[in-house]
């Protein structure tokens, strides 16, 4: 089956990967990596959540109001090959994040809340091709991260962590069939590891300066896509990341707290993409996608109410000459979840919730 290119990104960083598992946000892709000759592009998506909940009774059952502030992910990545079996990449992304807001005046207990979690990450990849259709990649990953976080109902507490620096490495093996289309492509993330000068304030210690350690999760990412049929592709992919493995706990948070975590997650995370894409005519193409994520139960963080979600995801892809320009919109069911405040009752119920994300990418080939 001989299948003609089929020019789909699906958008798959950028906005799509937002609220997904733990703070995750871009998936950390590499796809660009596979691009044929020299190629740039650059991804701008803007992402809208509505995330509320409702007290129990014991709490005032007062409603949140929607706790989630809209936020923008930006992208970039080059392209180039050293020789018919070398080439290399740099890419630019934003891996981590969360905006997380509760509105003052509702009379829910964490009204006046607020955290911010940014990160910045630039990625170097060589790849090499051998003869009989597999590649072997690998490179370094440089990350910045920093974060702040206002939590009034528990000793009026605040704290700021200054920017950190921390270095990473990926690796990984694909197999492509250039005739059918197919590429599969496996790459590991590691863990890396920051060293957070931080600033507290409480109540009970006043203000005191420490040393946060966090350690971002490892992740293993599969992608792949195949044709199917004349100008027809099937995509999608697998990510896992090992949230559990992840806290965030200020000296002082965890001793007001008698041990708990500012953040922290219980579970790992997987996270599933497939979609089909078509080429219209020699300019037009478009996909359709679904992810899931499923809810692993147990109590939210009440700086992230959610547990898994559903969603749709439709894009365009104009490819003129030398130039594609990618556009997406992506509707996220997000997962209901409950939070608490002792760790064995329930202090909220955040149900029916959803996000909106739209992004546009442009790739130019020279």
């Amino acid at each position: 089956m001989k299948v003609r290119h089929v020019a789909i990104a699906a958008l798959l960083g950028s906005a799509c990967m937002a609220q997904a598992g733990g703070i995750d946000r871009s998936g950390q892709s590499i796809l660009a990596l596979f691009e044929n000759g020299r190629y740039a592009e650059f991804s701008l998506g803007a992402v809208s959540p509505d995330t509320s909940g409702t007290a129990v009774a014991a709490l005032g059952g007062f409603g949140s109001g929607d706790m989630t502030s809209s936020f923008v992910q930006l992208g970039a990545a080059y392209k180039a090959d050293i020789n018919d079996r070398l080439s290399y990449a740099l890419i630019y992304d934003q891996p981590f994040g969360a905006d997380v807001d509760y509105p003052t005046g509702t009379g829910y207990f964490a009204g006046g809340a607020t955290a911010e979690l940014k990160s910045h990450a630039l990625t170097g990849l060589l790849r090499y091709k051998f003869q009989n259709n597999f590649s072997v990649h690998g490179g370094i990953r440089v990350q910045s991260i920093e974060a702040a976080a206002n939590v009034p109902f528990v000793d009026g507490y605040s704290v700021n962590g200054s920017r950190d620096i921390g270095v990473g490495y990926l690796a990984g093996v694909a197999y492509e069939r250039p005739d059918i289309a197919l590429r599969v492509a496996l790459t590991y993330n590691s863990g890396i590891e920051h060293d957070v000068a931080t600033t507290e304030n409480s109540g009970t210690f006043g203000t005191t300066t420490s040393t946060t350690q966090i350690e971002t999760p490892q992740s293993v990412n599969l992608d792949f896509q195949t044709g199917i049929a004349q100008d027809t592709l099937l995509f999608g992919g697998i990510r896992w990341a090992e949230w559990s493995e992840f806290d965030i706990s200020p000296a002082n948070y965890a001793t007001l707290t008698g041990g708990a975590s500012l953040v922290s997650y219980a579970d790992d995370v997987l996270t599933y993409t497939l979609g089909v894409g078509r080429r219209l005519n020699d300019n037009w193409a478009v996909s359709a996608s679904v992810g899931y994520e499923k809810s692993n139960g147990g109590f939210a963080s009440n700086l992230g109410p959610t547990d898994g979600f559903k969603s749709l995801a439709l894009a365009a892809v104009y490819t003129q000459d030398n130039m594609k320009i990618t556009t997406g919109i992506r509707y996220i069911n997000i997962g209901d979840a409950q939070t608490t405040l002792n760790g064995v009752t329930a202090a909220s119920n955040f149900q029916d919730n959803h996000a909106i994300a739209i992004g546009v990418k442009v790739g130019y080939t020279f």
